[in-house]
């Protein structure tokens, strides 16, 4: 015989269910959108790569071919001009001086906007000479372990020699690093980047979500474009170490 004490128990089982169901149903949805916001971002993100690196290409190219030789007219113009007047020929030196400054500066915007070396040599080159540059103008000591049967589909090279510039860019900028190891290597299909530095650390995910963690957002991107996995290891006061995995 069914008592109200047993329908009352029933009642409050299938409320209880229902509300369950709901709240699983919140929860999915929740978790739905929130996955969707992230493929969002990610999508986001690798389009405004995908625009910044044409953008790059574009700017280096007009760089190359159209200001490059006119300031080199501009230089030969000025080299030119015969004056008798001492004070004449001083300014005319140190406008010479200047002018070679600006092209000297305009060759490594160029560079770094479009590395010609990455297009000709590929990879392995355009990253000895690119570390090259730096040590001649900054004093952390940047060693490059690499073998030199890496090769890459060009599409890749790129993103990787971006992200090593923006691993090498945060470094000299924030870490305050006297030593940078950067290696590079191949395992069972997978190209693995290594890197290590002495700085003074940093939080990852605090770094992230504010202004200057723009670089580690683009890492992560580059590397999620080339479908690799990414995984830093770093702590105020204690240095930081990136490892990278690229399938080939």
């Amino acid at each position: 015989m069914v008592t109200n004490e047993d329908n009352f128990f029933s009642a409050i089982l299938i409320i209880a269910i229902l509300i369950g169901i709901v709240l699983a149903y919140f929860i999915i949805t929740i978790l739905r959108y929130h996955r969707r916001y992230i493929n969002l971002q990610k999508e986001r993100i690798h389009a405004e790569i995908i625009i910044q690196e044409n953008e790059r290409k574009r700017i280096a190219t007009d760089l190359h071919d159209s200001i490059g030789p006119l300031l080199s007219s501009v230089k030969l113009q000025i080299n030119s001009i015969d004056v008798a007047n001492s004070e004449d020929q001083r300014v005319i030196n140190n406008a010479g001086k200047h002018l070679d400054e600006i092209i000297g500066s305009m060759r490594e915007i160029s560079y770094n906007l479009l590395p010609n070396t990455l297009q000709r040599k590929g990879l392995i080159e355009a990253m000895r000479e690119f570390i090259a540059n730096v040590k001649n103008r900054h004093s952390t000591s940047i060693n490059l372990y690499l073998k030199d049967d890496i090769e890459l589909a060009p599409e890749k090279e790129i993103h990787v020699f971006r992200i090593i510039q923006e691993i090498i860019h945060n470094t000299l900028k924030h870490a305050r690093a006297k030593n940078l190891q950067l290696g590079f290597g191949i395992e069972n299909g997978e190209l693995l980047i290594l890197t290590k530095d002495d700085g003074v650390g940093f939080d990852p995910e605090k770094s992230k979500r504010n202004s200057e963690g723009f670089g580690l957002k683009s890492i992560e991107s580059r590397v999620d474009i080339l479908k690799g996995q990414l995984n830093i290891q770093s702590a105020p006061g204690d240095g930081a170490s990136y490892f990278i995995k690229i399938p080939l």
